[in-house]
């Protein structure tokens, strides 16, 4: 027997007990107090009654225990844009299914956060600063689609964006081969050709060699020295 049961027993031995006494009394007085006694008694009787069901109930049926609260960064995005908004599209398997004041997005002028609270166990989010152009964050919006959250950033100005962050763009520009207007075109032949060569297969690299040689043949002979493909 557990203690709730026990003290339901003795609550319950007392409320028997009262109940004689009340038969028993003969002034009013003294009746009044000991009924009063008698519902107090039956009150606790009723608590840990509702107390024991409820230990019951969570034994035959755990509560799982509390969500995992950890965060993760969300990686698994595109973008887009039409003539006024820019639309990031965030991939996360049944956010559909998630409340939806358990997403949040925040805007500014030249970014925008997403968190999306305990979904498949965790919160995931996601920051984008240094937006390429301002947008305007006061007409800007969410979508909850099927597994994908929709971020629509309105444009302030209908421009089409190159990218989607001035880090991006900055990227992009130092990716782009350096023109020098004043070096000989075909030492810049030359170092495209080796750049092919080393990462080229074997098939590539028998193809200019084979080049190579036919045009070092053309200059011995005084004709045009350029490699024919």
């Amino acid at each position: 027997m557990d203690l709730t049961e026990q003290q339901i027993n003795q609550l319950e031995a007392d409320l028997l007990e009262l109940g004689s006494l009340v038969e028993k009394a003969e002034r009013k007085r003294v009746q009044e107090l000991l009924k009063q006694e008698q519902k107090k008694v039956e009150k606790e009787i009723a608590d840990k009654r509702q107390q024991k069901e409820q230990q019951a109930r969570r034994q035959a049926d755990p509560v799982p225990s509390s969500k995992a609260t950890y965060t993760v960064k969300i990686t698994n995005y595109a973008w887009d844009q039409s003539e006024k908004f820019v639309k990031i599209y965030l991939t996360l398997k049944n956010v559909h299914k998630n409340p939806s004041e358990k997403v949040e997005v925040n805007f500014s002028e030249r970014s925008f956060s997403v968190l999306v609270k305990e979904l498949d166990g965790k919160n995931h989010q996601m920051t984008v600063l240094n937006l390429l152009y301002p947008i305007d964050d006061q007409n800007s919006s969410t979508k909850i689609k099927t597994d994908m959250v929709v971020i629509m950033c309105k444009k302030q100005v209908a421009k089409k964006w190159e990218c989607l962050t001035t880090v991006d763009k900055e990227s992009k520009e130092k990716d782009k081969p350096k023109v020098d207007d004043n070096a000989d075109p075909s030492e810049g032949l030359m170092s495209m050709l080796k750049k092919i060569y080393s990462e080229g297969d074997d098939e590539m690299k028998r193809t200019i060699n084979k080049a190579w040689s036919e045009s070092q043949e053309k200059k011995i002979r005084g004709e045009d020295g350029m490699m024919d493909f």
